[in-house]
């Protein structure tokens, strides 16, 4: 994928900024959130659902939708960061990935992060 992408979509990263403190059991108290726009991504959908009858869906109708982004090369993203997409709001799973430059043209790839729905 080669980047800048012409048509690319803007998500909002959604980071807790630093904490003011430690909460009476001595956890660290979540700053405010900062909203930082993330131009010239690429997401597609991706579907991931836990296994019908599982500890998951136990007691609960689960639904998680998914999406994969494919972004600029060197984007800063956290496993604890927040993504807005279309006025929803969407959580980082796993690590996010650098493809590393493209073995054909040298191109530098973009950082790929998956992104999880989770209500219910």
């Amino acid at each position: 994928m080669v980047f800048p992408v012409p048509f690319g979509v803007t998500l909002i990263r959604l980071r807790s900024g630093p904490s003011p403190g430690r909460d009476p059991y001595g956890k660290p108290i979540p700053g405010p959130v900062v909203e930082t726009p993330l131009p010239g991504c690429v997401v597609t959908p991706r579907q991931a659902a836990p296994a019908p009858g599982g500890s998951e869906q136990q007691a609960r109708d689960t639904v998680i939708k998914g999406l994969t982004v494919y972004a600029p090369p060197g984007t800063d993203v956290r496993t604890t960061d927040r993504f807005r997409h279309r006025g929803l709001v969407y959580e980082v799973t796993g690590e996010p990935g650098e493809w590393g430059p493209s073995a054909f043209t040298g191109t530098a790839g973009c950082t790929q992060f998956l992104l999880d729905r989770i209500t219910g």
